[in-house]
């Protein structure tokens, strides 16, 4: 597979992650919880229990696809750094990791809610802890995005570095990861602070993000200059 190939595949992998996660995030959970109301939130899991388990299909879905997105990139920015590059995909990897333990929290309500040994804890008390395994899964989302902004950092450190990738585009993903780690340690410190930041992080990730799913997609990379970088590593690795 050539390099323009592979690019183009992590921008399909890319998009995936892409619609799953606002699937997920915004067309369930935005939908059925809400962190204010326990019981309310528990009638909406139970009222539609398919679309909540669709959910966590879409959030599996979603990392699996990113597990892709990570060797594709790896590979192709392997000669611009290898060890930056390696170093990169292991953010992205532990963060995929916590993302799918957090995933637990988002299946735990229909074990609380639906399971008959709950019953001896009472309606209200289950619908509590329903609550509270969401909101962990939250919680666990944003240590995860703490990961996945360092390893935007260095891919866009990368990106800018190498010369078969615009250099706007490296700046703009870049950016993505430091909204990203300014987002999560503001909900982690002061809550209000990361609340009220929280929707222009966001649209700036967003920025970055779709900017490189739309780039792999449409232009993949250059692929001469891929070839011409990917012969000068190779000659240096086998001088050394």
């Amino acid at each position: 597979m050539s390099a323009k190939a592979r690019a183009r595949l992590a921008g399909v992998a890319y998009l995936v992650t892409v619609l799953t996660g606002l699937f997920a995030e915004i067309g369930v959970r935005g939908k059925l919880i809400d962190y204010d109301n326990a019981a309310a939130t528990a009638q909406n899991i139970l009222g539609s229990e398919s679309l909540y388990r669709w959910g966590l299909a879409a959030d599996i879905v979603g990392g699996a696809a990113y597990v892709v997105v990570t060797v594709l990139l790896y590979e192709l920015l392997k000669p611009v750094s290898r060890s930056l590059s390696l170093l990169a995909a292991a953010f992205s990897l532990v963060g995929i990791a916590i993302g799918g333990l957090a995933a637990l929290g988002h299946l735990a309500p229909l074990l609380l809610l639906k399971d008959a040994y709950m019953a001896p804890f009472g309606t209200a008390q289950a619908q509590a802890m329903a609550l509270l395994a969401l909101k962990l899964h939250a919680r666990g989302y944003w240590i995860s995005l703490v990961f996945f902004g360092f390893y935007e950092l260095v891919l866009g450190y990368l990106i800018f570095k190498s010369r078969f990738f615009p250099r706007t585009l490296g700046v703009l993903v870049g950016l993505a990861g430091a909204a990203f780690l300014v987002n999560s340690f503001a909900l982690f410190v002061s809550p209000p602070v990361g609340n009220a930041l929280n929707v222009y992080m966001l649209a700036l990730d967003g920025i970055g993000e779709i900017s490189l799913t739309l780039w792999l997609l449409i232009k993949g990379l250059d692929e001469a200059k891929w070839q011409v970088c990917a012969l000068a590593r190779n000659r240096l690795v086998s001088l050394a």
